[in-house]
């Protein structure tokens, strides 16, 4: 990868998990990364399945079959309209078809056995 390190991705919980990406995934996003020509800060990359309990127990919205579970996933820190249409339109530029629109951050994930085509707001 050129703009990534794998343990941007690590969960909080377990060091070293960025290892268990899907390696399509981040094929994409670092071009995605490129495409943009602005810095991408993951917030969120690799889960494992405790970090959804502690997720849920903090307020936030987690599916259970969350995509970052499987490495397919990341959530991406946006902090204005400008930087978010500029990751946006990378993201779609780069192939992706899955994107979930919050205040401060974009999710994008390229799992394969969920709906494609879609974009949906937190």
């Amino acid at each position: 990868m050129k703009y990534f390190t794998l343990s941007e991705f690590d969960s909080p919980l377990e060091k070293g998990s960025g290892s268990k990406m899907n390696p399509e995934f981040l094929e994409m996003l670092d071009k995605a990364r490129e495409i943009a020509d602005t810095s991408f800060v993951i917030t969120s990359g690799y889960r494992v399945p405790a970090d959804i309990t502690r997720l849920k127990a903090k307020g936030y919205k987690v599916a259970r079959n969350s995509a970052h579970l499987t490495g397919h996933a990341a959530d991406i820190s946006v902090l204005d309209s400008n930087k978010r249409f500029q990751v946006i339109n990378a993201l779609l530029e780069a192939g992706f078809t899955r994107i979930g629109i919050a205040d401060t951050f974009i999710h994008v994930d390229n799992d394969p056995s969920k709906p494609q085509n879609v974009i949906w707001t937190y």
